[in-house]
């Protein structure tokens, strides 16, 4: 193999193994080499497992390590006592079982938050990772190691999963795409029908339009007895990416339901996708999108998170033969307290309630085709603003909601959304800008992406921190 494949997407690097010009036993050992290079500054793999993807080798790839479990290997999703414990997985999830017969070789897991609970990855039990862009600010949680690993040249693809906005905001902050699929369009099997009431999806982090098609056309439908399953696509995704979409009706916002502005980067990264987006020839307009200025989200996402973090800690409880509440970060500890007093009938009257105002929030597509939106009102923040430690417990919640104000409501509704690297600061810092579709409709959100990619190319820019040229 003469060239560096650092940059090759994976859909690249599978080209290279059919045609023979590279085995996938050197597609790994070139990941293992820049892993170990580069990860004593980033802090984006947590666990390797180099001597396991040697012996079953493919296209390289990690897996955070919140949900996606493997048999005998560690899983901790950030908590100190399950890494005190050595805690290990007992089987492999239905998802693992499924990027390993696309043929992916997994090298180890990546850091996350605690719980997965917060929009930057600096849990106290595995430190920081670095944003490749500028290690003195966060990739974003929590799937910011697989973000971190991606931007970096590490592998050309890993899974993260969205629970607020776990896999759109580390994206976002690191110049990659970062697709959260329709509710049910993969699986949680077999541990789990849904994960946090309805609002997890999982999917991948990606460099290029094609690889996110491509890896969720390997790996989407439901596993026998899934409570939910998406409506299957009329064709492969990887066709909608090269199909043109046509005139569409996009509709754009910026402000937050608060009524403040994002940072005025933030608000000029939309803006600028708007122009682009008319250039390239849709009706684009300012949407008023009322639903996200419901009073509803704010009182009744508390329940249900107080509500999951509360489950989350007696599952670990369970699984570590002891309470793990003494050693939950604070804002963890402050959320499973409030969960722990939140009764049957308070969860079904919110769960309710968001399913309400799910309704409501779908009357958009009566006037939009799809929705332009920020990922997240600020830049990539400093490391430490918002890590575990840092200030009061309300008061990170407070940042908290803020931060993931513009998606936690489509982990809500179940709605596909997809955070494109279509913009730089002055400082030369991502901002993803967040595309919103109907249910179902992950067609049209890869349509315009690879529009977009076309219009706009990113894979020319990379971060500071990588291997220069080839080996």
């Amino acid at each position: 193999m003469t060239d560096d494949t650092t940059w090759l997407d994976a859909t690249a690097q599978f080209e290279l193994i059919r045609s023979g010009e590279a085995s996938a036993k050197e597609l790994v050992e070139a990941a293992i080499e820049r892993i170990e290079a580069l990860n004593p500054t980033l802090n984006a793999v947590i666990h390797a497992s180099f001597d396991e993807a040697r012996d079953r080798p493919g296209v390289p790839f990690l897996l955070k390590d919140v949900l996606a479990t493997e048999a005998g290997r560690p899983y901790h999703c950030g908590l100190r006592a399950a890494r005190d414990a050595g805690f290990r997985a007992t089987a492999d999830s239905w998802l693992v079982e499924r990027y390993r017969t696309a043929g992916f070789a997994v090298l180890g897991r990546t850091n996350t938050p605690e719980l997965a609970t917060t929009v930057t990855t600096e849990p106290l039990a595995y430190g920081p990772t670095r944003n490749p862009w500028d290690p003195e600010r966060t990739p974003g949680g929590s799937s910011g190691g697989s973000a971190a690993a991606v931007a970096s040249g590490m592998v050309a693809a890993a899974h993260g999963n969205d629970m607020g906005g776990s896999i759109r905001v580390p994206a976002a902050n690191c110049g990659l795409v970062g697709l959260k699929p329709s509710r049910g369009r993969t699986s949680l099997a077999p541990d789990f029908g849904e994960f946090w009431g309805p609002i997890t999806h999982q999917h991948v982090l990606t460099r290029t339009v094609r690889d996110c098609a491509a890896i969720l056309d390997a790996t989407a439908g439901p596993a026998p007895g899934d409570p939910y399953a998406a409506a299957p696509p009329a064709r492969p995704w990887t066709a909608e990416v090269a199909t043109e979409p046509g005139p569409l009706r996009i509709g754009y916002r910026t402000t937050l339901p608060d009524g403040t502005a994002p940072h005025p980067e933030v608000t000029a990264a939309v803006e600028s996708v708007a122009r682009l987006l008319d250039a390239l020839g849709h009706r684009v307009r300012e949407a008023a999108l009322p639903a996200l200025d419901d009073p509803v989200l704010g009182e009744t996402v508390p329940v249900m998170f107080g509500s999951v973090v509360a489950r989350d800690a007696a599952r670990w409880s369970t699984l570590l033969g002891h309470d793990v509440s003494p050693d939950l970060e604070p804002m963890n500890a402050t959320l499973a307290e409030l969960g722990a007093s939140i009764t049957a009938v308070q969860w079904l009257a919110a769960l309710e309630a968001v399913q309400s105002w799910s309704r409501r929030m779908a009357a958009a597509w009566s006037d939009h085709d799809l929705v332009l939106l920020p990922v997240t009102p600020e830049p990539p923040l400093p490391l430490g603003e918002m890590a575990p430690d840092a200030k009061d417990p309300f008061e990170l919640l407070g940042d908290l909601t803020r931060m993931v104000s513009f998606t936690i409501p489509f982990n809500l509704t179940g709605e596909p959304a997809i955070s494109l690297p279509l913009y730089r600061t002055e400082a030369g810092l991502p901002i993803g800008v967040q595309v919103v579709a109907p249910m179902g409709g992950e067609d049209l959100l890869f349509r315009l992406a690879g529009q977009l990619e076309q219009a706009r190319p990113w894979s020319h820019h990379r971060p500071p921190t990588h291997l220069p040229g080839p080996r």
